[in-house]
């Protein structure tokens, strides 16, 4: 497998500079057996006066179920994913309990990254270096949620604007409180040695472990460490599911470590919940407290102490909320997303962000809406070490505006600078959707389309006097297997994917939740919207069906592990429909019941009454056999030119015995069963 994410950009400045830039990443893997190889990669390109180039590969690892034990097993360059620890890379071997196994209510989310964008934008997302996101979103708000829910730790985000402006800021990703089934045991271990992106090993050998037994219906006990020469912790906490009131879970880390002779230790405290409250329409997807004393430092905070020097510490208390609420009588949204962090050497960082939509009618207009999202951001560059603080406030009203469009008016107030902006945007159809922006003194449009073999998204902008740019945003992937192979959208870098095969014939529209894909010339198509471990249906479109095919089977089940590629065929007849009317070498017709088939032996029609039949699948010079009474009796031969008024005539085919006289005798099925019985008797 190959699958990519990539982004092409070109600004042109009004002083004739220009700036050009390609950028990517993504996964190539096999499958061998039971295990996944996967290796993935990230590279930009940029052409100013100088060009830069940098292509890397992020990581190479394998890995593999282990379904005696509902656990995975990883080998190679890793992330560390710990529900105590933080997240750090390393190079080595990992066993975990296969959290896909768990119920829905106690796994862990993926984290989301809200923000705003002035222009047309591009959004990078990564972690330690590695890019886990990136794409092109169009002016205004954004949100961005089909992150993995494997991500742990910080994330840093990056917001490029096509103007030259870049907004970065970090998000905590957490998980819910912590709780295990009762009787069940969910481990985590990991062994090996802590590696940079770009240098390679550094540190000293390691090993972690940490576990979560479910001690009863509403207690889980957990705990876990982590070791090296120079370091230790261990952690060990209980979490309460408290049933109407939620779920919460306490636990504490102390931490040892050795640097440049000195020794430091200090203990973690960590406090998190989460609730949803049905009865209220609202949700707080996850709130948390964690508070660090001075001397305690994270397993990545050594490693960078031990790297790089300076103060000793990092730290010191961190606050995170994701809450949602409904007011549907009132017609009211509202959704909080609320970070702050404080350190013991540096500027606190506090980001939230306030979005509240209203629907509404005036008049003879319906469904029209009110939202305002107001947002902060202060962050302390880690590049330049500038302290930014962005405040900024969104307000938009929009209507319904044709059969599908949405007229928008808005108002964007960043750094003390009002952009007002009007806005239109509409849905072609299921694939194709457009958005175009006007503002006093710029203009830009966005394209996105969901296509067969990608994800186009194209986006296009104007500022007076200033700039010009266009950017381009491919997602897809191929895909090659001992069945065939195809091009494909792709939802998840190196993921689950199922190859469909549709008999050969090309053009046929298949689908798995999504938008349907079409198969290729060789009637291969890859659905890759597929879960892992969940029973996935693959189905084909039939109203979107070209009119020379016919499927006789639409549908298949299957459940797939973490990273398969699952194969199924699908029975599609290919061809002409037409009457036609069957004749024996007698001048007889077939009896009536009898079936036709093609030489795929795919059933291609029944005989009603004097031989007539609607046969599908008709191509040009083919044969097809007839069968009744268990065995194949005779065979007809399709025209090699078919008739010029387009099969609008009945044909007149006649049908060749295949087996003796006395076993072809054209009585109906029912009147040879008559005939043997007076015989008998």
């Amino acid at each position: 497998m190959l699958d990519y994410n990539l982004t092409a950009q070109t600004i042109h400045q009004g002083n004739d500079a220009s700036r050009n830039e390609v950028s990517g990443n993504g996964t190539v893997g096999a499958n061998v057996g039971p295990w996944r190889l996967r290796a993935d990669w990230q590279g930009r390109v940029e052409g100013r006066e100088q060009s830069h180039q940098k292509m890397e590969w992020s990581r190479f690892y394998a890995y593999r179920a282990l379904p005696a034990i509902q656990s995975r097993l990883m080998l190679g360059e890793n992330y560390l994913y710990s529900d105590l620890f933080d997240s750090f890379r390393f190079t080595g071997a990992a066993l975990n309990s296969d959290d896909s196994q768990l119920p829905p209510n106690l796994r862990g989310y993926a984290p989301e990254v809200v923000g705003v964008a002035k222009t047309n934008a591009k959004v990078i997302i990564s972690q330690q270096g590695r890019v886990l996101y990136e794409a092109l979103v169009a002016a205004g708000p954004f949100r961005i949620q089909d992150l993995n829910d494997a991500v742990t730790g910080s994330l840093d985000v990056r917001i490029e604007e096509q103007d030259g402006s870049v907004t970065t800021f970090k998000v905590e990703s957490a998980s819910i409180p912590y709780l295990t089934r009762p009787g069940t045991v969910r481990y985590k271990v990991a062994a090996g040695r802590p590696s940079d992106l770009h240098e390679g090993g550094q540190g000293n050998t390691f090993g972690t472990g940490e576990f979560s037994w479910g001690i009863s219906n509403g207690w889980s006990l957990y705990g876990g460490g982590i070791i090296d020469n120079h370091y230790n912790a261990l952690s060990m906490g209980v979490g309460r599911d408290l049933l109407a009131f939620g779920a919460v879970s306490f636990d504490a880390t102390r931490a040892r470590a050795t640097l440049q002779d000195k020794n430091y230790s200090g203990a973690s405290y960590r406090l998190s919940y989460s609730k949803t409250f049905e009865e209220y329409d609202s949700q707080v997807t996850f709130a948390g407290y964690r508070f660090s004393e001075k001397n305690f430092l994270s397993m990545s905070e050594y490693l960078d102490a031990s790297r790089f020097g300076g103060p000793i510490g990092g730290s010191k208390s961190l606050y995170t909320a994701t809450f949602n609420k409904q007011f549907r009588d009132a017609g009211l949204s509202v959704y909080l997303n609320y970070s702050n962090q404080s350190y013991w050497d540096r500027p606190d960082s506090e980001r939230w962000n306030l979005s509240i939509a209203r629907y509404f009618s005036a008049g003879n207009i319906k469904n029209m809406s009110l939202s305002m999202n107001l947002f902060r951001n202060q962050e302390r560059d880690q590049r330049s070490g500038v302290q930014n603080n962005t405040t900024g406030m969104y307000l938009s009203v929009s209507l319904p505006l044709g059969r599908s469009g949405t007229l928008t008016t808005s108002v964007n107030r960043t750094q003390n600078q009002n952009r007002y902006t009007g806005r239109f945007s509409d849905r072609l159809d299921a694939r194709n959707s457009y958005q175009l922006t006007a503002s006093d003194s710029s203009v830009s449009g966005y394209f996105s389309h969901t296509g067969a073999q990608a994800d186009l998204d194209i986006s296009a902008s104007m500022q007076e006097d200033d700039y010009t740019s266009l950017g381009i945003s491919a997602r897809g992937g191929g895909t090659l297997t001992a069945h065939g192979g195809a091009l494909h959208r792709t939802s998840s870098m190196g993921g689950t994917r199922l190859l469909v095969d549709t008999a050969g014939v090309p053009d046929v529209p298949v689908r798995g939740y999504g938008v349907s894909t079409r198969s290729n010339t060789f009637g291969k198509a890859v659905i890759s919207d597929v879960s892992s471990y969940y029973r996935t249906a693959a189905s084909i479109d039939l109203e979107n069906l070209p009119s020379n095919v016919e499927a006789t089977q639409s549908v298949t089940q299957l459940t797939l592990t973490e990273g398969a590629i699952g194969y199924r065929s699908l029975d599609v007849i290919s061809g002409h429909k037409a009457m036609a009317v069957l004749r024996l070498a007698d001048g007889e017709y077939p009896p009536f019941g009898a079936t036709v088939k093609n030489q795929k032996m795919q059933d291609t029609g029944i005989v009603n009454e004097d031989g007539s039949v609607y046969l599908s699948g008709i191509k040009p010079g083919e044969t097809m056999n007839v069968s009744w009474g268990g065995q194949q009796r005779c065979t007809l031969t399709l025209p090699t030119q078919l008739p010029a008024d387009g099969l609008a005539t009945a044909l007149n085919l006649p049908c060749h015995k295949t087996v003796p006289d006395d076993l072809s005798a054209p009585e109906s099925l029912m009147g040879q069963g008559a005939k043997m019985e007076k015989q008998a008797s």
